[in-house]
C-alpha cells in the first residue's frame, strides 16, 4: 500500500485530522514526511495501527487503555485491563436488567389498575421496588430483595453516558485569532496562549473562557488544508493587538454536550440529538462549513490552564460541542 495523505486517512477512515495529530502526540501512531512534500504522510504500519485504534475505540476502550494494549509485549497488563472492562459492563448489563423488570412491573400494575378503574399512585410504594412484591407475577421474574439502594447504584453506573444539555450563550467581547494551513488548532493556540500569558487575562476576567471552531471545515479547500478560529472572551474595554483581533460575539442558545478529549467523532451524537428533537432544530449559520455552520468547541478550563503554562494540575481535557438551535417550528 502507498503511504497515503492525513486528509486521505481522514476521509478514508472518518477520523478528523486533528484527531490523528493527537494520536501522535500520545505515540500510538507515527507519521513521516517524504523530502518533496511537506504535509504528513502515513505507511501501512501507521494505517494498521489507526485501524486498531479505531476498532478498539469502539469498543468503548479509552485512548490510555488503547496505548497500554497496543505497547504491551508480555500481554499481562493487557489481560487485567480487559477483564477490568467485562467486570464494568457486566455491572451496566446487570443495572439495565434491572430497570427493565421493574419498568415492565410498573407497567403490568398500571394496566391492572386500568382493567380495575383505579387511580394508580406511585408514592403509594415506600420504594420502587416494593412493585414487585404486590405484582402477580412470579418472583423469579425479578432479582430478590431489589432495594432502593441497588436501583440508586443502577442510576449512577447508567448515568456515565454523555448527556445533552441547553444552554444560552450571553454577548461578549472577544479576541480571535483565525489561521488557514497546516496544524491549525495548534498555532491559533500558540498564539491564544501567549496572549494569556502575557496580558494576565485570567486576573483581570477570571471567568474568560476559549471558545474554537473551523474556519474553514476540512473538505472545503482544494488544498486539502483547513482553517482554525479561536476566541477568547475578554473584558469590553480590554484593547488587543495584532495579530487578534477585537470581536463582539452575539451570544446565542445552544445544545451542549461535553465530550473527553479529543472525541470529536461525537458530534455525530450531538447533531442527531438535535435532529430528533420535538422541542428544538437547527439554527445554522448562513454561512455554513465556511465556519463549522456557527458550532462552536468551548474547551473548558483553557485559560486557567494558559495562565498556568499548562502544568500538570489534574485538569481533565474536556470540551463542550455547542450546536445553535432555535425552537422547533410547530
Amino acid at each position: 500500500m502507498e503511504n497515503l495523505t492525513i486528509s486521505q486517512v481522514s476521509r478514508m477512515y472518518d477520523v478528523t485530522p486533528r484527531m490523528l495529530r493527537h494520536y501522535e502526540k500520545l505515540g500510538l501512531i507515527k507519521a513521516g514526511r517524504r523530502q518533496d512534500y511537506a504535509y504528513r504522510m502515513y505507511d501501512e504500519e501507521a494505517v494498521r495501527r489507526l485501524q486498531q485504534i479505531i476498532v478498539l475505540r469502539k469498543l468503548r476502550l479509552s485512548l490510555k487503555e488503547i496505548a497500554i494494549l497496543l505497547g504491551d509485549t508480555e500481554q499481562g497488563e493487557s489481560l487485567r485491563l480487559l477483564q477490568g472492562r467485562l467486570a464494568e459492563l457486566d455491572d451496566e448489563i446487570e443495572s439495565l436488567t434491572l430497570i427493565r423488570k421493574l419498568l415492565k412491573q410498573l407497567a403490568g400494575r398500571l394496566g391492572e389498575c386500568r382493567r380495575r378503574q383505579t387511580q394508580f399512585d406511585l408514592l403509594e410504594d415506600a420504594e420502587l421496588a416494593e412493585v414487585a412484591r404486590v405484582l402477580a407475577f412470579p418472583k423469579t421474574n425479578i432479582k430478590e430483595n431489589a432495594s432502593m439502594e441497588e436501583l440508586n447504584r443502577a442510576g449512577e453506573i447508567l448515568d456515565r453516558s454523555l448527556q445533552v444539555r441547553i444552554l444560552r450563550l450571553p454577548p461578549c467581547t472577544v479576541a480571535s485569532y483565525h489561521y488557514i494551513g497546516e496544524n491549525p488548532e495548534e498555532a491559533v493556540g500558540e498564539v491564544m496562549t501567549r496572549f494569556v500569558q502575557e496580558s494576565g487575562l485570567y486576573e483581570k476576567k477570571p471567568d474568560a473562557r476559549m471558545y474554537g471552531f473551523n474556519h474553514p471545515n476540512p473538505g472545503v479547500l482544494e488544498n486539502g488544508i483547513h482553517g482554525y478560529e479561536d476566541w477568547v472572551t475578554i473584558p469590553e474595554d480590554m484593547e488587543v493587538k495584532a495579530p487578534l483581533e477585537k470581536k463582539k460575539f452575539a451570544g446565542g442558545l445552544y445544545a451542549v454536550m461535553t465530550i473527553p478529549f479529543p472525541e470529536f467523532q461525537l458530534w455525530e451524537n450531538l447533531t442527531r440529538w438535535v435532529n430528533e428533537s420535538p422541542d428544538f432544530q437547527p439554527d445554522y449559520s448562513e454561512l455554513g462549513e465556511e465556519i463549522m455552520g456557527g458550532c462552536l468547541e468551548d474547551h473548558l478550563n483553557w485559560v486557567y490552564a494558559a495562565h498556568n503554562g499548562w502544568k500538570e494540575d489534574g485538569l481533565p481535557g474536556q470540551i463542550d460541542l455547542m450546536l445553535p438551535i432555535k425552537p422547533r417550528e410547530r
